[in-house]
């Protein structure tokens, strides 16, 4: 389904053959029946499988999270020692 809303998104099918193609698609039984329906339509070195495209994209959400954790410690840091005001020592000074 990916592979046939790309090929839309590119100008190379039209709504009616993708509606066509996608009942067919939900249809198919067979890893064949599904070539078939792709079979015509050309495909791009720069176009990775949706597989490639989900494993490329891991290391730049950890480093996303990791990024965000990092940031939510800061401004929690920042913000309880804001919020604890002049430090005063055991002798009240």
């Amino acid at each position: 389904m990916a592979r046939l809303q790309d090929q839309v998104a590119e100008g190379r099918l039209t709504l009616d053959e993708f509606s066509e193609r996608a009942a067919a698609a939900y249809r198919a039984r067979t890893m064949g029946e599904l070539a078939d329906l792709t079979r015509d339509l050309p495909t791009s070195p720069e176009t990775a499988p949706a597989t490639k495209r989900w494993l490329m994209s891991v290391p730049l959400l950890a480093v996303a999270v990791v990024s965000l954790l990092a940031l939510a410690l800061l401004v929690g840091g920042l913000s309880a020692a804001h919020a604890m005001g002049p430090m005063v020592d055991c002798m009240g000074r």
